[in-house]
């Protein structure tokens, strides 16, 4: 039996697979491949657009939406849970369309970087497409077409290499801007068009000042990590910007104990809530971590005799789309299973494959097939991860606050990739050989390397902690 506290909505559209749910599961798989191209294409450009805009801030033009995302996110999960999850889904597309006009027309960086924090709020998509599919279905399929939601999107990075590069290569960086804009548009109209309103909506007022102090402060510390390796993470602008972030957070949860109705009210997050985003944040910079090692290593010739290296470059395109594959099937099936055992034992069992996958790439980095059949193990754990993982905590929130906790489910997700990219980073750089790069970048140990890998999956076999504690919760209930 599924552990839930959740209520049935008062009125569920549909209670097993139609014509029709398939069409809503389409149209939400296109909002949530949104969030994909505003993240991911623009790095394909990033050469063009540190040229054009003549800067070298590189950081800054990668992480800025995603950024801008950690920033919309409590708001907009706040509104969804008070104005309907398709309502702010709608807004969320609209602002993404804005800002990839604003990117595409941009004169100046400043403008840009505005462009960028408009076109952050499609973090938000994917989940207001969960909360939204929770609402209009009933339980069992909601939990099946959440996994088909929050992986599906994963089919575009496997083809978008090979069908933006053309597009790149006729006219110029705007053209990833163009794209995202109209795919931003067209989303916004089909979901107006084709999806109901969620049936459950809370009451009260939004929090704005804990919103914009819970956003502003994930954002700077967010930046403090994702930027300092370029800035200098212990000069004075970064210490400026992380003690920034920390007062802003401390702020939010002082206020969050004294107003009414904050954003994210912290007395109500009850314990199988806060270990399930325990496990969230920690699986997640295992997984990601593990795919961010695999690009590397890609570029690093056996040849060099440094007990690791997959190539020349060459396998990079396979070692990034095996992932892929596996983030769809692992995310599609793990909503079945969720549908009919619950999503705690699914979210267990991604842990446990990624934890197998990673320890199984300490061979993996010295191998091109093992690397990428361990990188498409991983890419299942990473599947089954989110859609469990959203299932799992909007299952165990009232109907009315779950647009909250998958907001925060999503700041969790992104807050532990971002965490362990650093501290990845970090263990990478103290065993850099000198002298000695690959493709333009310098090396590391083996050692190095090794190390990397085993705390990766040290961080999976925490993550198993909560997560087995949820799965006999689960189970005795």
């Amino acid at each position: 039996m599924t552990d839930t506290l959740e209520k049935p909505a008062t009125a569920v559209h549909e209670h097993r697979w139609s014509r029709r749910l398939v069409l809503w599961a389409t149209v939400l798989t296109l909002a949530n491949v949104l969030a994909d191209l505003v993240i991911g294409s623009p790095m394909m450009v990033l050469p063009q657009l540190l040229e054009h805009f003549d800067t070298d801030q590189a950081a800054w033009l990668s992480a800025s939406a995603l950024l801008a995302g950690a920033i919309w996110s409590p708001l907009l999960a706040k509104s969804a849970d008070l104005h309907g999850k398709r309502r702010m889904l709608v807004v969320t597309l609209l602002l993404a369309c804005a800002g990839g006009v604003v990117c595409l027309l941009a004169p100046n960086l400043l403008i840009f970087l505005a462009g960028r924090f408009l076109q952050g709020a499609a973090f938000a998509a994917v989940f207001l497409s969960v909360t939204l599919v929770r609402q209009i279905c009933a339980p069992g399929v909601a939990m099946a077409v959440v996994g088909l939601v929050t992986s599906g999107s994963s089919v575009v990075g496997i083809v978008e290499p090979f069908l933006m590069k053309p597009l790149v290569d006729a006219v110029g960086f705007r053209g990833v801007f163009a794209v995202a804009a109209v795919f931003a548009g067209l989303a916004a109209l089909c979901v107006r068009a084709v999806l109901p309103e969620s049936p459950v909506r809370g009451g009260g007022r939004i929090d704005v000042r804990g919103a914009l102090l819970l956003g502003g402060g994930l954002g700077a510390v967010l930046a403090w990590t994702t930027l300092g390796g370029e800035h200098g993470r212990f000069s004075g602008g970064m210490l400026t910007l992380l003690a920034a972030g920390v007062v802003a957070l401390a702020a939010w949860a002082f206020l969050s104990f004294r107003v009414a109705e904050p954003v994210i009210d912290l007395r109500a997050l009850s314990r199988p809530i806060l270990l399930t985003l325990l496990a969230l944040v920690l699986a997640a910079g295992s997984f990601r971590g593990i795919l961010q090692l695999t690009g590397l290593i890609a570029q690093i010739p056996p040849g060099l005799g440094l007990g690791y290296g997959l190539g020349h470059g060459e396998s990079i395109d396979v070692l990034l789309a095996a992932p892929n594959v596996g983030i769809v099937v692992g995310g599609t099936l793990a909503g079945r299973l969720a549908g009919r055992y619950g999503p705690a034992l699914p979210l267990l069992g991604g842990i446990a494959l990624g934890a197998a996958a990673t320890f199984t790439m300490l061979a993996g980095v010295s191998s091109l097939p093992l690397a990428v059949g361990c990188g498409a193990v991983v890419g299942m754990a990473a599947g089954a991860i989110g859609a469990s993982g959203y299932n799992l905590a909007t299952s165990l929130e009232a109907p009315e606050r779950q647009g909250t906790t998958a907001g925060l489910v999503s700041v969790v997700l992104a807050l532990g990739s971002v965490v362990f990219t650093f501290a990845g980073g970090e263990i990478l750089r103290a065993t850099e050989i000198p002298g000695r790069s690959a493709a333009g970048a310098p090396v590391s140990t083996a050692t190095g390397v090794q190390l990397y890998v085993v705390t990766a999956g040290v961080l999976f076999l925490l993550a198993a902690l909560p997560a087995t504690f949820l799965a006999r919760r689960a189970g005795r209930r």
